[in-house]
């Protein structure tokens, strides 16, 4: 009897064979972790190496996302190879919280000062930078990981947050706004410093498209036409400097995807790849007024893409799941087989994403992800007493729901004092000089005027949120029914001002000590330098 024909299989047939296999030997590892705190018998594959990659101030403008104006051929790959996610949102939209979120899988009213920028990290949270190192894990990022602000241990010794610096390679920046770090060049080095035999974890931390910006840059040195932005946001002019400062900051998200990619050729070029779990995403909003250091849509809504070719489910998937920042420690825990009792960190509401990575397909993934907490509390200081302007929120179901807790105060600091919670740049600046020509401008009432105690809206048909439902009587039981499961999720999270103890974040020291008392000392005449606005962002009265 002849013995069977066996056909040779194609290269492409090899490697979806191999993705099927790996991915099956993988996700059965997590599941046993997942349910028991112990890796599968017999010994567990190799867990991923983690790239992740965190851009300063982007919003939700991407290829991907249909964005016309910025080009992001690198992180829509990582989207197309992976997932694409449609409501990702970081509990806080300022630098320093929103990065202590990610770290801790906690948000910011569960991390006492942590819940502030610029403040003193508590030792007693531990992030997952740490956690790896501590268990075998070679841990790295370069330029910015956690901060602004001073992070020591108990003992007083600065903390490696995000592993070690690789910082030494330099180039040449194209525009005098974006900073001269080589993060490709610098990623080479710890690749090449990293032992073959440990799993690695490397925070790739960009500055852009942090401000400041070269103006006209992006026209001039990206080629692109004023015409390219299909829309302005309804609290800003329509003008030629608004979208000139929109294309400028296009060009430095570009700046970041160009590294982006250069890292995945390198993971490429080392076959390493297949078994890398990749994530890229901001801290937060864009720049801009009404944008980052605020609670809305274009401040807590972020990019976020997902590749893992062995660790996830097919391909070129979007989820529609609201995901959290807090839901990252929680799945890197996961992903590098540690049980969370192991890790040292403090107990964390997040829950792991793998239950959207292992099921492919595209839509609602998990009906229990339907809703994320933001708000936020002392961000820049800039009124008196250096008090901050606390908020909480819920969004689910594409509406969002805020309270106000402190309505009276100056959402975006003191006018008097510069507006110092919103950077300084072309768009803030023709705001504030169109108000001071027009008192009754209401793009400056919308960007930096005081707000009522509580704010709704539909997300749906109002993405700009300029149209305050909230005292429409016909949204009073969606606003309640919001605010119940938002408050019932607050006070299960220990948040203070759930329990009349929210002034305490305003006691905390800021880590600045030649800032602390900055209203007080500035109104006295003190010559106090604000790096980060423009010497004509300061009304020459208060406006009270």
């Amino acid at each position: 009897m002849r013995p069977p024909v066996r056909l040779p299989l194609s290269p492409a047939r090899l490697l979806a064979l191999f993705r099927v296999r790996a991915l099956l030997r993988v996700l059965a590892c997590f599941s046993l972790v997942a349910t028991t705190g112990r890796a599968a018998d017999p010994a567990p594959p190799r867990p991923p190496n983690i790239l992740f990659a965190i851009a300063d101030d982007w919003g939700v403008h991407a290829g991907a996302y249909g964005t016309k104006w910025v080009r992001t051929p690198h992180f829509d790959r990582v989207a197309r190879d992976g997932i694409l996610f449609k409501n990702a949102y970081t509990p806080n939209a300022k630098c320093a919280p929103s990065r202590a979120a990610i770290l801790t899988g906690r948000n910011s009213w569960q991390l006492k000062e942590a819940a502030n920028h610029l403040c003193y990290f508590p030792p007693e949270f531990k992030g997952w930078g740490e956690a790896l190192a501590e268990n075998g894990w070679t841990v790295g990022h370069t330029t910015k990981g956690w901060g602004p602000g001073v992070a020591k241990d108990a003992a007083g010794k600065p903390r490696a947050m995000t592993g070690q610096a690789f910082n030494d390679r330099k180039a040449k920046p194209p525009t005098s706004g974006i900073g001269n770090s080589d993060y490709a060049g610098n990623f080479d080095d710890f690749l090449a410093a990293a032992s073959p035999e440990k799993p690695w974890a490397f925070w790739f931390g960009a500055v852009e498209p942090h401000r400041g910006y070269e103006f006209g840059s992006g026209v001039k040195k990206g080629g692109k036409r004023l015409a390219d932005i299909d829309r302005v946001p309804a609290f800003w002019p329509d003008n030629e400097t608004v979208r000139h400062d929109l294309l400028d900051y296009a060009y430095e998200i570009e700046h970041f995807d160009t590294h982006l990619g250069r890292m995945l050729a390198a993971l490429e070029k080392r076959g390493l790849l297949a078994n890398t779990l990749v994530i890229v995403t901001s801290d937060h909003g864009m720049p801009f007024p009404r944008g980052k250091g605020n609670a809305y849509e274009y401040s807590n809504h972020i990019p976020f893409a997902a590749m893992w070719p062995v660790g996830i489910a097919g391909q070129n998937r979007i989820a529609d799941d609201y995901i959290s920042f807090i839901d990252l420690a929680p799945t890197f825990a996961e992903v590098a087989g540690l049980a969370w009792g192991k890790t040292g960190m403090a107990e964390s509401p997040g829950r792991s994403l793998t239950d959207i990575f292992r099921v492919n397909r595209s839509g609602q993934i998990n009906p229990s992800r339907d809703h994320v907490l933001i708000g936020m509390e002392r961000h820049d200081i800039g009124r008196p007493g250096d008090v901050g302007y606390p908020i909480r929120g819920i969004v689910k179901g594409g509406q969002l729901y805020l309270e106000n807790y402190e309505p009276s105060r100056w959402p975006a600091c003191n006018p008097e004092t510069g507006y110092l919670n919103v950077d300084a740049g072309a768009t803030k600046s023709f705001i504030l000089e169109a108000h001071r020509a027009n008192a009754a401008d209401p793009l400056w009432a919308l960007c930096f005027g005081r707000r009522p105690a509580v704010e709704f809206y539909d997300l749906k048909t109002d993405r700009d949120c300029v149209k305050n439902l909230a005292t429409v009587p016909a949204t009073a039981a969606q606003r309640a029914a919001l605010k119940a499961t938002m408050e019932t999720a607050l006070k299960a999270q220990g948040d203070p001002r759930m329990f009349g103890q929210g002034a305490i974040f305003d006691r905390y020291p800021h880590s600045n000590t030649g800032h602390v008392n900055f209203y007080e000392r500035y109104m006295r005449g003190e010559k106090i330098t604000a790096g980060w606005v423009s010497p004509t962002d300061f009304e020459k009265a208060p406006l009270d």
